[in-house]
């Protein structure tokens, strides 16, 4: 008899939300090492690309012309402004991808999120990540060493923009301690892998049960 997780099924878009410095970005990094299934959805973006960061692999850097191209040309998921800068999510492989049983992690904002759910609401699972208290957000963003005091106040104040949208999300978690929070975060993902209505090999398999 087959197991039920060798039978096929759709893959989920899995969207990452949490102010700057609260933690997703680290929690994505953890589950694409520990988890085969899921990969990183690349967005476009505008902001110049920074020290380290590789074209196609952490972002598409595209110019202002370009993106406003991809927008004409609806070829977006999701895009939105954010710090002066405009960053996208392409279509294309994802659609296919989903199918096949492919897994995406999105590592966007509330906006994002609801223009994920606005177009794919049955393929969408969200987490927002809240920090443990606003003081030991502004310490890990001042303990980055890479910003100016103006820029961490404008963080703060677009954080709290960000928190008042938690209740828009499927989860919420709080990240007091990372390793906890990222069991949390794969947990809610190995969960929402088995829901029934993505398991579309259930049917030809419970059809052979019967037969």
């Amino acid at each position: 008899m087959a197991d039920q997780d060798t039978l096929h099924r759709r893959g989920l878009m899995f969207i990452l939300s949490s102010p700057s410095g609260a933690g997703k970005t680290t929690i994505s990094h953890m589950l694409l090492m520990a988890d085969e299934e899921i990969q990183l959805s690349v967005s476009a973006t505008t902001r110049p690309r920074r020290p380290g960061e590789v074209d196609g692999v952490d972002y598409h850097f595209v110019s202002d012309e370009k993106f406003d191209q991809m927008v004409a040309e609806d070829d977006f998921y999701e895009w939105a402004h954010v710090f002066g800068y405009r960053y996208g999510t392409p279509k294309g492989y994802i659609r296919k991808g989903l199918k096949e049983g492919q897994d995406f992690l999105f590592d966007i904002d509330w906006q994002g999120t609801q223009q994920l759910y606005q177009k794919d609401q049955q393929d969408v699972v969200s987490v927002f990540i809240l920090p443990p208290s606003l003081p030991e957000l502004r310490r890990r963003l001042e303990s980055r060493a890479q910003d100016s005091q103006q820029v961490i106040d404008s963080r703060m104040e677009r954080a709290r923009s960000e928190i008042s949208h938690w209740a828009e999300y499927d989860y919420v978690v709080i990240n007091d301690d990372v390793d906890e929070c990222f069991v949390k975060v794969r947990e809610i993902l190995h969960a929402e892998r088995m829901r029934r209505t993505r398991q579309t090999g259930l049917i030809p398999f419970v059809r052979g049960l019967m037969a």
